[in-house]
């Protein structure tokens, strides 16, 4: 599930994502003062469910989710659930994918995903 905000940014989704609205407008209006919109309504929707697992990538979102006692996990480490769960075969060659949009990937940050993923010694 993703909120209205996150829609907006991301653009087509797949039909299995649903969209919903946070109802603590103050929590999330609060939480906008310093965030983006996408991470503020992940955020304040995240806290409005008990046990959620909040995908987050933006280091500033993943520090107030932390703060908020909020589960969270990152795009790579989804990468690395999906090759343990065997939905995907390759995290490299996902990687590679990754490589030709505009998200940024550490050399460090890449390294630990393949030896996490057992795809580099």
């Amino acid at each position: 599930m993703v909120t209205k905000e996150v829609a907006e940014e991301f653009g087509d989704l797949p039909n299995w994502v649903t969209i919903k609205e946070v109802t603590d407008k103050s929590q999330y209006l609060q939480l906008s003062e310093n965030l983006g919109k996408g991470e503020a309504s992940s955020i304040t929707l995240a806290l409005e469910f008990d046990d959620s697992l909040l995908i987050i990538d933006e280091k500033k979102g993943r520090k107030v989710a932390k703060d908020l006692r909020i589960e969270i996990i990152g795009s790579l480490g989804i990468l690395i659930k999906a090759k343990e769960k065997g939905v995907i075969k390759s995290v490299k060659e996902v990687l590679a994918l990754i490589d030709e949009t505009d998200f940024r990937i550490s050399q460090t940050i890449r390294e630990k995903v393949l030896k996490e993923s057992g795809e580099l010694a």
